[in-house]
């Protein structure tokens, strides 16, 4: 044997340990394997995929079990993506097989199940059950069956009725095995709504069925490619009979591409202005010039950021390099990919997790086959492989959906901004409300600060006026959803024909539901948090962990008949604006009604259109639509986020209220924007009003250096829980004696029950630690972590969150 072919491979896998696992390579692997391909492995009794980290011949000191095949030809993730993941596991103190697992968005192409094989125990005792049962009996007819080869759970349960109850029963008497079955999906077996079809050449000679006789004469008729849906519409058994002549090689099946039919009309590019052209400027001359830079572009709402992207990207195409676009929601996805789509055509690709798993593959190979050189993402499109990547954009740097809210808690932008500089590249991280953070950067010489004052074509900024519930309270004596004043304008742009949007960042009908008699209040049974009601769904659900009960008609605690409804969500607002202006065509954008991954772009695309007179949302309507006909923005409760719990809620409120009154005013007609709050004298809402960044930034971070919260300290949240509570409070003990006294530099807060102290039947307790150098504070979280595996706590038990952006 070559002395210089690897014997052995380190494997990462998706799992919560921190350590990779060696598998010895058969002979007809050794030539083939290499760091970033995905390998199937044995892994206790299950089977799992994972991704070849190291090729080696250092045998291990324990016994090993051997690799079983290798999923690529090629690698899935370079070197410079596997260093990626390499460092978000050690920053976020993730699991590398966990981390890497969200790198490759490729599960859509592995198909999964369950195969059952007879043990020797069992094949003795088949034999003896020849002899003593019925042959109708369903033990001994899936025994027989096994004999001759292993077969799936779901073969089994067509053959057999009640076949899973009855396999449970003999894997548990040991008569059977079950193994984890993982095979490559067919890609030919996708639905037909998703492919299209399209002659390759004549079947000359070939004796064919009749249905396939039948499909080439249709293809023939209608030449050129074709959705075989829409096919299998005008011949009978189309899909099996394409599916079957692609086999043969007589026809095409390939994946559909994304339809345009679904995205945006996009503006055609307007002539910059001084300021644009001034940022543009600066950013093209630094690609020209190579190397890495991050540049925080901070615009007005309306200034013309998208523009300075496309130009950006254009010049970086010049270049012979690629481009990523990040966006912060799903939502915002159509409308960016249209202006892509129109300005870049097929040269673009789509990733977000609307998609299904074997569309998300799809679109990550033709990245990956440099096929599609720009890409437009969410979060998860950090990952994607653009070959030669010259140039990333953060869209809306400071929104929270930029962060993992589960493992690995990394966060999109800084991981862009990791990227970009080990490739070389250049950075934009654009908002009309940066982050205090990016700001701060930007100040002290670590970002360069490119700034866009005013809206294109010298549009105005919107007229944005406070209205103080309290005072409206008083006059009207009684509460109310709207203010008289708002019901006034909206009632105007009904009568002018033009569209309003209403803000209000709470799903559901009412907050919560509480008894008059005892002040009882409905509880979700696993979480501690009162459950919302539901109009439409006549239920009462926790937004927590989907726990839903019905609507009592009395009191659970007390049995009174005095019960109601307190507070008011996104629901009750439609329903009110249904009720008032009767004429009104009203949509609602949240996550109650948004059901299926084109439903964003459906409603967006018909009040774009003027199909709806007012769009109701929370914060996914508050950014990046640019609809020209909105000219009034109603917030219904400014106040929501400012009762949270958490450092940043004056930060969240100042950045929702700024960036939802950027949706007014777009087009020729001046904007109004009317802010209903009970805090008008806070700061945040008095700036937000004001639309003035610089002075919020400057008083929150008279704040923030006050208290030592972020930037002037690195900061983690280390949560622990269970659903036993003395076992979370013995870990969170254990925690705090650990960090006690506290290590240099640092201060520790807690432990101390979570805000929210039980989500999904798990107490949590959580330890928040400030520290003054994020080398100190990444030695003290893996002294945490080392001491979690050494007291062999659950791996899922411990939560560290690195620069958590929400407390709650």
């Amino acid at each position: 044997m070559d002395s210089g072919t690897p014997r052995y491979c380190d494997v990462s896998l998706p799992v919560p340990l921190d350590q990779a696992f060696t598998y010895s390579l058969p002979e007809t692997l050794r030539h083939r394997v290499m760091p970033g391909c995905r390998m199937l492995v044995p892994f206790g009794s299950r089977r799992l995929t994972g991704l070849v980290l190291r090729c080696h011949d250092e045998r291990p000191d324990v016994q090993i079990k051997s690799a079983l095949r290798l999923v690529d030809s090629e690698p899935v993730l370079d070197e410079n993506l596997l260093a990626l993941g390499r460092w978000i596991a050690g920053y976020y103190c993730a699991p590398l097989g966990e981390v890497l697992r969200a790198m490759t968005p490729l599960g859509g192409e592995i198909r999964q199940g369950r195969m059952y094989a007879l043990t020797e125990t069992g094949r003795d005792a088949t034999r003896q059950l020849l002899l003593d049962s019925s042959p109708e009996d369903p033990a001994l007819r899936l025994l027989h069956m096994l004999e001759a080869r292993p077969l799936s759970a779901a073969h089994l349960q067509r053959q057999i009725p009640l076949a899973a109850r009855t396999l449970h029963s003999l894997e548990r008497k040991g008569l059977i095995r079950a193994e984890t079955h993982i095979a490559g999906k067919d890609p030919l077996r996708a639905a037909s709504a998703r492919l299209r079809v399209e002659v390759l050449r004549r079947p000359d000679g070939v004796k064919l069925p009749r249905a396939e006789r039948e499909l080439l004469a249709y293809l023939e008729l209608h030449p050129g490619s074709h959705n075989l849906k829409e096919v299998e519409a005008s011949v009978k058994n189309a899909g099996a009979a394409a599916r079957s002549l692609a086999r043969k090689g007589f026809l095409s099946l390939e994946p559909e591409r994304l339809a345009m039919s679904w995205m945006p009309d996009s503006p055609a590019p307007h002539q910059l202005n001084a300021h644009q052209q001034a940022a543009l400027g600066r950013i093209e001359e630094r690609l020209g010039s190579g190397g890495y830079e991050a540049f925080l572009l901070h615009g007005v709402t309306g200034s013309g950021k998208t523009e300075v992207y496309l130009r950006a990207i254009e010049a970086t195409l010049a270049l012979g390099r690629g481009a990523l676009m990040l966006v912060p929601e799903i939502a915002l996805t159509p409308a960016m990919a249209g202006w892509f789509f129109q300005r870049f055509g097929d040269r673009v690709a789509i990733l977000h997790s609307a998609f299904s798993g074997t569309e998300r593959a799809v679109q990550w190979r033709r990245i990956r086959s440099g096929e599609c050189p720009v890409v437009v993402g969410t979060r998860s499109g950090v990952f994607a492989p653009v070959a030669g990547l010259g140039l990333i954009v953060v869209d809306e740097e400071h929104d929270s959906s930029y962060q993992q809210d589960e493992t690995p808690r990394y966060n999109g932008r800084d991981v862009a901004l990791v990227r970009a500089q080990a490739a070389g590249a250049c950075v934009i991280l654009g908002s009309a409300t940066p982050s205090l953070e990016s700001r701060y950067n930007a100040g002290r010489g670590k970002y360069t600060l490119l700034e866009l004052p005013q809206r294109i074509e010298q549009r105005p900024l919107p007229r944005v006026e406070l209205i103080d519930m309290r005072v409206e309270f008083l006059e009207t004596r009684k509460p109310a959803t709207f203010s008289r004043r708002l019901l006034e304008e909206v009632r105007a742009r009904l009568e002018n024909g033009e569209q309003t949007m209403l803000l209000l960042n709470r799903r559901g009908f009412a907050n919560f539901l509480v008894c008059r008699k005892c002040g009882e209040r409905l509880q979700c049974v696993n979480c501690s948090v009162t459950l919302t009601f539901h109009r439409r769904d006549q239920r009462m659900l926790c937004h927590y962990c989907n726990y839903a009960a019905p609507v009592p008609r009395l009191c659970p605690k007390c049995q009174s008949e005095h019960i109601y409804f307190q507070g008011a969500g996104s629901e009750r607002v439609e329903e009110e604006l249904h009720r008032r202006f009767p004429k009104a065509r009203v949509a609602r954008m949240d996550r109650d009604s948004i059901t299926g991954k084109r439903l964003y772009e459906s409603i967006l695309q018909g009040f774009r259109e003027g199909g709806y007179d007012i769009l109701v949302g929370t914060q996914m309507i508050a950014k990046g639509h640019d609809i020209p006909n909105v000219t009034l923005v109603g917030v219904v409760n400014a106040d929501i986020t400012l009762a949270l719990p958490d450092f940043r809620s004056a930060e969240r409120t100042f950045q929702l209220l700024t960036q939802v009154a950027g949706r007014a005013g777009r087009g020729e007609t001046p904007g109004l924007v009317l802010v209903q709050t009970n805090a008008p004298e806070h700061y945040a809402v008095r700036f937000a009003a004001a639309q003035d960044y610089a002075l919020f930034y400057e008083k929150e971070l008279q704040f923030r250096r006050a208290m030592r919260y972020p930037p002037f300290s690195a900061l983690a949240n280390i949560l622990v829980r269970d659903e036993n509570q003395e076992m979370a409070l013995r870990m969170s003990t254990e925690i705090g004696r650990l960090l006690t006294p506290p290590p240099e530099g640092m201060k520790v807060l807690g432990p101390a029950e979570a805000p929210v102290a039980r989500v999904q039947k798990e107490y949590r307790y959580q330890t928040l630690i400030k520290a003054a150098g994020r080398k100190g504070l990444q030695e003290t979280l893996r002294r945490v972590r080392s001491r979690a595996q050494e007291l062999r706590w659950n791996p899922t038990a411990l939560v560290i969150d690195v620069d958590p952006l929400s407390l709650m």
